[in-house]
């Protein structure tokens, strides 16, 4: 694997040809979080200066260090939400810098694990119960429909 500093240094070059010639840069996924918040925020703060227009930073587990990685750039920065352990709302990211949140499949998750339950009700208890937390029928069919303009 290669250290944070050698690929800030390869990305910034990179960035700097691109700029150079007028054209735009991509770096579709890069993971900052892991190992340590110090790597963390050298990283990100290295994506910064080469030009990134947002720094993604999945995995950080503390508002403390949110708040951290969001006040040492200028830029930006996307957290990941919905993952199992700590959470926060919309305001307190807000409050700690955050200008983008991601949920990932978290949402197909969270559907999955209703389904499942649903699943267990039926085949443990027998019961139908599950049906009074589901959303109605007119309801889907809301979401359906293309808007008329």
């Amino acid at each position: 694997m290669t250290a944070p500093a050698a690929n800030s240094t390869r990305i910034s070059q990179r960035f700097a040809e691109l700029r150079a010639s007028g054209e735009l840069g991509i770096i579709a996924y890069i993971t900052a979080g892991d190992p340590s918040l110090d790597a963390t925020l050298r990283f990100v703060i290295a994506l910064a200066e080469a030009g990134a227009d947002v720094l993604y930073a999945p995995g950080l587990t503390s508002l403390e260090a949110i708040r951290e990685v969001c006040s040492s750039v200028d830029k930006p920065v996307n957290v990941l939400m919905g993952l199992q352990g700590a959470t926060y709302s919309v305001e307190e990211l807000a409050a700690a810098g955050v200008k983008r949140i991601s949920v990932g499949g978290s949402m197909a998750r969270a559907a999955l694990g209703a389904f499942v339950r649903a699943a267990r009700e039926v085949k443990e208890k027998g019961t139908f119960t599950y049906a009074t937390e589901a959303i109605s029928h007119a309801e889907v069919s809301g979401y359906m429909t293309t808007p008329k303009l």
